[in-house]
């Protein structure tokens, strides 16, 4: 499975990332930090899961 995240410019500075097909949020001031909260938020999600993704991806709106 492959897990995309919509990425924005959020208002107040930083970013804004939602994954495309589930219920997955998550917000940084900084792209590296998004990127281990990118990484952080999918294994929570997909904790107990035996589909976890294999690949995540970042695009950038």
């Amino acid at each position: 499975m492959e897990l995309i995240f919509e990425v924005r410019d959020a208002e107040e500075g930083g970013f804004h990332a939602r994954v495309l097909g589930h219920a997955i949020f998550t917000e940084a001031e900084t792209w590296e930090e998004l990127w281990a909260n990118v990484r952080e938020a999918a294994a929570l999600h997909f904790e107990e899961s035996l589909d976890r993704p294999r690949q995540i991806q970042l695009h950038y709106i």
